[in-house]
């Protein structure tokens, strides 16, 4: 059976991390037995409002719905700043993830041991670090009601967002946390501010909750998302599993993702919820990182956070758990042999293009087969 990917490379440095993925996928097709993938591949973002004035075209989220998975690249960059909000780049990112119902983000925050060394931090602290931050992703204060600026009789102007979450919002993120939770070293942090905002609160209280009937064997703590963040630069390797809501997550993955060196590093998954009759989820794979226009070109992009993203994919879509693992290997044995993009590279490193990286993990890939 074929496994559809769609593919949706975006803008910057995002078409030459995707073509190192399709490098990869071609590869599979070739040469690996009961492996097929069937691709197709749309815009998204500025390249999208381009071809068709909208982040996302019609046709092209029709692709993303029926896919079995979605593959993105990256989105925006100065050419676009001006265009109006509602079709911005980021747009397209924010409409796959409300119609697909991604409502868990996956980030891990995985230390290679060659680049230990390429972390702010201490080389102990980080060295083998291995976290993964599951993310509220669809409610919280960037979509909840009112979100508004208005104008006060005295000439000022005020702005609300507001943070809201239900019940069942919080219930299905904490499963998540805590089934991928019993495939780790099964712990779970949760992370919220109960002390000061009624949301933590309810998120504080639901969490006990399902762990105590639902998960007994698998250790919960609450952490203040604030002295999470500490944690996390003081002895990151405290934690396994993080649970959090959508604007702390937000956060607290961005600073996990620098204990690793570089943001070109990390790739990340967003799931939704299980299809009631087959039992798949909707997913989109993504690198962390931005478009970089300014390296756009060049060559000098680094596509491991991209091709780690689709090692995703053959794991939690796909069921390829092998063949993930091939993925992952041949990431850390590129970098156990020296090769190192232009981001990641300290003094005397043998320094790659994005091409010559793909390609070397392509090599790895062989040589594991």
């Amino acid at each position: 059976m074929s496994n559809k990917l769609f593919l949706l490379p975006g803008d910057g440095i995002g078409p030459e991390i995707m073509d190192e993925v399709k490098k990869i996928i071609e590869w599979m097709n070739a040469n690996l037995d009961a492996i097929s993938f069937e691709i197709d591949e749309g815009k998204v973002g500025g390249s999208a409002y381009d071809a068709h004035g909208a982040a996302i075209s019609e046709e092209d989220m029709e692709k993303a719905m029926t896919a079995d998975a979605v593959l993105f690249g990256a989105v925006g960059g100065p050419k676009w700043a001006d265009v109006p909000y509602e079709v911005r780049p980021e747009a397209g990112l924010l409409r796959l993830r409300k119609d697909l119902g991604l409502f868990a983000n996956l980030r891990p925050a995985l230390c290679y041991p060659a680049l230990a060394d390429a972390s702010s931090l201490k080389k102990e602290l980080v060295e083998g670090l291995d976290i993964l931050i599951v993310r509220e992703l669809t409610g919280g204060v960037y979509f909840g009601e009112p979100k508004e600026i208005t104008d006060l009789p005295d000439g000022q102007k005020r702005a609300v967002d507001t943070q809201l979450y239900t019940t069942s919002e919080i219930e299905r993120i904490t499963r998540v946390a805590f089934d991928l939770a019993k495939t780790r070293s099964n712990r779970v942090s949760s992370a919220e501010k109960h002390n000061v905002m009624k949301s933590g609160v309810l998120w504080k209280e639901v969490v006990t909750r399902i762990g105590a009937e639902e998960y007994k064997n698998t250790p919960l703590e609450h952490v203040l998302a604030d002295n999470c963040a500490m944690q996390l630069v003081r002895n990151p390797k405290q934690y396994d599993v993080i649970v959090c809501d959508n604007l702390f997550g937000d956060i607290l993955s961005d600073v996990a993702a620098m204990l690793t060196g570089s943001l070109g590093m990390l790739p990340s998954a967003s799931l939704g919820a299980p299809d009631a009759a087959s039992g798949k989820r909707k997913a989109l794979y993504e690198p962390v990182h931005g478009s970089a226009p300014d390296i756009a070109g060049t060559g000098a992009a680094n596509p491991i956070a991209m091709v780690a993203s689709f090692g995703m994919a053959l794991r939690y879509s796909f069921g390829l758990i092998k063949e993930a693992e091939m993925v992952d290997a041949a990431i850390s044995n590129v970098l156990d042999k020296g090769l190192r993009t232009r981001d990641i590279a300290t003094e005397g490193a043998n320094v790659v293009t994005t091409s010559e990286m793909g390609d070397a993990i392509i090599a790895e890939l062989k040589a594991l087969a």
